[in-house]
């Protein structure tokens, strides 16, 4: 009897097949963004992380929102700092030298996004943290845009608090798309600034949040529609518990390691698309490798000889 190495981890069916005519809406860490630009290199039309990378579940949830009313960002939800106009619903990424170009940012990919999200087949979410940030007017804010830390306080929402916030949304979203299907799932990078402790207790309430909103919410959507669905896909799980090694993590032994997201792409291919389907991925995302490609040595132009 061979000699077990690893705990493998069982992806669940999931009650939808992806294909290239779908379209797919991601919201969360940078784990979702590196599933979707996968997704993006391998030829499917995905709307990719429209507020920047989000990491906590309420800022997640005020982007979906602002998603579904096509809500525009304004004046009064922008800070300057440091030279720039910062959004406090959006990533860094967004913030510009003038508060005209910051709106312009923002509300472009805003409306860009709800028309993707109304049409989309699949809304793929990723929680990174349960701690969150917030205000003196309680708004949790989803980036800090490197402001003194006393102007927020921090603390972790718990899963009551998760779970309340986003059941009436999902039955928003739910009448706002009704044959879109949802898939969370909760980043692997670990936040060691929490320490080790507070890291698994940030994780553990992200996942028992998600648990309870799958299993309250699927029987209530089952009755209403039978073509929305909430699912989850474990990658918390395939790396701290099957990949359980720093070979596959970056030096920083905090993010997965190339390899490791090779790994999870793989298995969530195997979870979401047929056969045909993953092989004409492959081929896509070997044609978009190789249209990037800037050869070492090009050719001289020999067109005037």
């Amino acid at each position: 009897m061979p000699i077990a190495l690893t705990t493998p981890v069982a992806v669940q069916s999931l009650p939808f097949r992806l294909d290239f005519a779908d379209g797919i809406v991601s919201l969360g860490s940078c784990f979702s963004d590196e599933i979707g630009l996968r997704l993006h290199n391998a030829g499917f039309c995905i709307e990719r992380n429209p507020f920047g990378t989000l990491y906590n579940p309420a800022s997640v949830a005020s982007a979906l929102h602002r998603l579904i009313d096509n809500r525009h960002i304004t004046v009064d939800d922008l800070v300057q700092h440091e030279g720039l106009y910062h959004s406090w619903h959006h990533h860094g990424s967004f913030s510009r030298p003038t508060a005209e170009e910051c709106l312009e940012a923002c509300n472009t990919a805003i409306s860009r996004a709800h028309q993707a999200l109304s049409q989309a087949k699949l809304l793929l979410i990723t929680f990174g943290t349960a701690y969150v940030f917030q205000l003196p007017s309680s708004m949790v804010v989803a980036n800090c845009h490197k402001l003194p830390p006393s102007t927020f306080t921090r603390r972790l929402m718990t899963v009551d608090e998760i779970v309340q916030l986003w059941h009436p949304l999902l039955q928003q979203l739910s009448t706002f798309n009704f044959q879109l299907s949802t898939l969370f799932t909760v980043s692997p990078i670990r936040h060691l600034a929490d320490g080790a402790h507070g890291n698994q207790l940030s994780k553990s309430t992200l996942l028992l949040a998600i648990e309870q909103l799958i299993s309250t919410s699927n029987s209530q959507f089952s009755t209403l529609n039978s073509q929305f669905s909430i699912s989850y896909f474990p990658a918390y799980e395939i790396l701290l518990d099957e990949l359980r090694d720093y070979r596959f993590y970056a030096s920083d032994l905090t993010h997965p390691s190339p390899l490791a997201v090779d790994i999870v792409w793989e298995r969530f291919q195997q979870a979401t698309m047929s056969p045909s389907v993953i092989q004409q991925a492959h081929n896509n995302t070997k044609a978009s490798l190789r249209s990037t490609h800037r050869p070492l040595h090009p050719q001289p132009n020999l067109s005037h000889l």
